[in-house]
């Protein structure tokens, strides 16, 4: 690794800052986000912050990217605040998020038009495995776009998995994931409510789900966190319910084209909508418990 190359961070918040902190103990990180808090936190972390992601992103290597659908990536790079035409040629934008395949081929012609190569590389891990360095990452890109990204990508990934050379293949890939992750949180919240109505010790029953064939990775994972989610405070907040509204939604739509029929999936995404529209956007995604069963009937 080498500090003379530099990556631009937009947006610290909780994964921009940990994947920025980590990059920062071997490139040279630039960063920005529109709190002052968040940019006070960067800057202890030895990232260099900016008054506005146009500044931070001037003439850098490599931009890495979190957005939350395919307009908010194509604002961030073309609206009138854009970045896309500072930076420099040959430099490679790095694009985490789970947005979808259609968003891809306009963002790669457009970014073409800058000497500038988008780098589809959605990820999944939280805070704590971005800060370590332990992400899953999967990846579509032209073989030279990758290399120039690998700084990047090697620093953030623990699993690292090229599964195609074009942009969209790492959204394809993300797809099929948050479809089995989706049905896994809901199959588990079912799972976990019905034992809760037959009257069985919640946390005990989870030990030994977990210990059995019926296991997985979901149910672990999210599975403690169902037993806070009717607390008042509910779970920790780790990933958001809307987060799976929107992925599903994109999951439907790809079934949807390939002419596919998708029954679970569509069942599952109804939870998340059902969550949202009770008010859970914003909980946990655990907390889609509650939409199976409102209150919790044992002791």
């Amino acid at each position: 690794m080498t500090d003379s190359y530099s990556v631009t961070v937009l947006g610290l918040g909780a994964m921009g800052l940990p994947m920025a902190t980590r990059l920062a103990t071997g490139l040279t990180v630039h960063g920005f986000d529109i709190a002052e808090p968040r940019l006070a936190l960067a800057r202890e972390a030895g990232i260099r912050t900016f008054s506005s992601a146009r500044e931070a992103a001037t003439g850098t290597d490599a931009l890495l990217l979190a957005v939350r659908n395919g307009e908010q990536l194509d604002d961030v790079l073309f609206g009138d605040t854009g970045v896309a035409s500072v930076l420099r040629e040959g430099a490679v934008v790095i694009l985490t998020s789970t947005v979808g395949t259609d968003a891809v081929p306009a963002t790669v012609e457009r970014l073409a038009g800058y000497g500038v190569a988008l780098v589809d590389a959605p990820l999944s891990g939280g805070p704590k495995r971005a800060g370590e360095g332990d992400l899953l990452i999967v990846v579509g890109a032209e073989p030279a776009a990758l290399e120039a990204a690998r700084p990047v990508l090697e620093l953030l990934a623990s699993t690292l998995t090229v599964v195609g050379d074009k942009p969209g293949d790492g959204q394809a890939l993300k797809t099929v994931n948050q479809l089995l992750c989706g049905v896994h949180i809901a199959a588990a919240a079912e799972a976990m409510a019905l034992a809760d109505a037959l009257g069985l010790d919640p946390a005990r029953t989870l030990a030994a789900l977990e210990a059995g064939a019926a296991g997985s990775f979901m149910l672990s994972n999210r599975g403690p966190r169902m037993l806070e989610a009717y607390s008042d405070e509910g779970a920790e907040v780790l990933s958001r319910l809307d987060i799976f509204v929107k992925d599903m939604g994109i999951v439907g739509k790809a079934t949807r084209a390939a002419g596919m029929a998708a029954p679970v999936a569509a069942a599952a995404e109804q939870l998340y909508l059902l969550g949202q529209a009770q008010g859970l956007a914003a909980a946990d995604d655990s907390a889609v418990i509650r939409v199976i069963s409102p209150t919790r009937r044992s002791a």
